[in-house]
């Protein structure tokens, strides 16, 4: 097997270099690469893993030119630069990690808040500058002010607990926060013009998304209280930076501090014109620590997907441990199957798809299955689809993915069940894992078989009538064609029947339309898997 190729193009610990060789992986670590688009756009068609930091632009350009790469890897939170969309169209799983820098970044947003209540970077410069302007600079205890966060995931929980320690009321503005979470981190859940309203202290702690650009507009700041202060460490384009200097210059915001901006680098800022407004470059994980911790965790994540299929902390799709893999792997090949099946059956356009796991697939995490269904499925008519990009073409195509579990089977421990549902009908087809391991057939349009796919099959349904084997086999003998395995069900006696033939080579077209046209036959498919 292939070694797998890993591009890094920013700067990565030594130590994070050396997981991905000590894992068997070739490496190669290129930090220039990240401020040379051209050149990376020439290399990277080479490499089945990209490790970046945020000086690399991972453009649709680059997406497009990167015909191996599976994984994309940021070493730290935000992805802006990386195209989450295109890379998930073209299948390529985007990694991040959320955790690794979280207390550095809280605590830089807590220094930032301490600094802004004190003016310790304008005292100091006083200082610095030979003055002695002890009055001059009257702060704010934190002492039973109110912090308002907004955003209470990883970063926003451990400032609001250590805001708790420092004896500050925390309120909350976050959707997914639920009110047991807030019980167990001891904030109040409010709504956002609640926070506005009653917020000594603002710190921001979200994602920059369509939902939270500019979520302080000048709207947003003219319902805060005028001795409010701000404070930004998570992403730029949260604050409609003109609205904040106009509030500013009018008196109704008591200061800023700012890690991030709209537009970065940002080395002149009207912002930058305010002594009430404290300014650092980025800075939010910034410390050896974090900037380690977060290098060997995307190394070790990327490895773990290269090498054992696992998907941890993925922007664009569920995560499969590594503990988990090798028992969801033979799932995630029975769902790829079936899908495969369905899709080369299908002719019309597909409303919508119901996936159906039983016993065992049940206590499974059945995301990831559900995305291999749908790539087999969407596969015949787009080539190119995988598991990654399977959800968001059948999204884009409109068709409706529902996901039931059942209890153990009378039959079967486990099994997995596909229906595809059309404006004129209703598919289904099932499989199981055998003791062996491997994917079998149990189902096809509700007909109880017992089959395994092969790489040439020719799908028939029929009428179960005297004659039809007989005649199948002997114009597949006329033709030369080895038959390696030959299943039919049936619905009644005389009825609707299914017959699934495994061959030893593909039949040609002549063939093919010879079976369509014997007797009692309504159908014949050549498949191939």
């Amino acid at each position: 097997m292939t070694t797998a190729k890993v591009l890094i193009t920013d700067k990565l610990s030594e130590t994070a270099v050396q997981i991905f060789k000590d894992r068997g992986l070739d490496v190669t670590f290129d930090p220039s690469l990240g401020k040379d688009p051209e050149r990376l756009l020439e290399v990277i068609g080479a490499y089945d893993g990209l490790a970046v930091r945020s000086a690399t632009k991972v453009t649709s350009k680059v997406i497009a030119a990167a015909d191996r790469l599976k994984v994309i890897g940021r070493a730290g939170i935000g992805v802006d630069n990386i195209d989450v969309k295109a890379a998930t169209a073209k299948g390529i799983i985007v990694m991040n990690t959320p955790s690794g820098n979280s207390v550095t970044t809280a605590e830089h947003a807590l220094s930032m808040m301490m600094a802004l209540a004190r003016q310790i970077p304008q005292a100091n410069a006083s200082t610095h500058a030979g003055k002695w302007e002890k009055s001059k600079f009257l702060g704010v205890e934190l002492f039973n002010k109110t912090l308002g966060v907004i955003g209470c995931g990883n970063i926003g929980a451990i400032v609001a607990d250590r805001a708790i320690g420092l004896k500050m009321r925390v309120i909350a503005y976050d959707p997914f926060l639920t009110e047991e979470r807030a019980v167990a981190l001891g904030v109040e859940k409010v709504e956002l013009d609640a926070l506005l309203a009653r917020a000594d202290f603002i710190s921001l702690h979200v994602p920059l998304t369509d939902k939270t650009r500019n979520i302080l507009s000048a709207e947003a700041l003219a319902k805060t209280k005028s001795s409010v202060r701000i404070i930004n460490c998570a992403r730029g384009g949260l604050i409609d930076e003109g609205a904040l200097a106009s509030a500013l210059r009018a008196g109704h915001i008591a200061g800023a501090a700012l890690d991030v901006f709209e537009h970065e680098p940002a080395t002149d800022h009207p912002l930058f014109l305010f002594d009430n407004v404290i300014c650092t470059p980025h800075l939010g994980a910034s410390t050896g620590e974090a900037q380690e911790k977060v290098a060997l965790q995307i190394a070790e994540q990327m490895s773990d997907h290269l090498l054992k299929g696992a998907i941890t902390n993925a922007i664009n799709f569920p995560s499969i441990t590594p503990e988990e893999a090798p028992r969801l792997m033979p799932y995630v090949t029975l769902a790829e199957q079936l899908g495969s099946f369905a899709g080369q059956l299908t002719d019309v356009a597909i409303k919508g798809v119901r996936l159906e796991y039983c016993g065992e697939a049940a206590g499974l995490n059945v995301k990831p299955l559900t995305a291999a269904a749908l790539g087999g499925l969407l596969r015949p008519s787009m080539p190119d689809v995988n598991m990654v990009s399977a959800a968001h073409n059948a999204a884009q195509r409109g068709i409706a993915v529902e996901e039931m579990t059942c209890s153990q089977h009378d039959v079967y421990e486990s099994f997995v069940k596909l229906t595809v549902k059309t404006d004129s009908y209703e598919r289904s087809v099932a499989g199981t894992i055998s003791v062996d391991g491997r994917p079998r057939f149990i189902q096809v349009r509700d007909i109880d078989m017992d089959f395994a796919l092969s790489e040439h099959m020719l799908f028939v349904r029929n009428q179960d009538k005297p004659g039809f084997i007989g005649n199948f086999g002997t114009l597949m003998g006329e033709n030369g064609v080895n038959i390696a395995t030959f299943n039919l069900g049936r619905e009644t006696p005389g009825g609707e029947a299914v017959t699934v033939v495994a061959l030893d080579d593909a039949v040609s077209d002549e063939v093919l339309k010879q079976v369509s046209q014997l007797k009692h036959v309504v159908r014949a498919r050549r498949l191939r898997f």
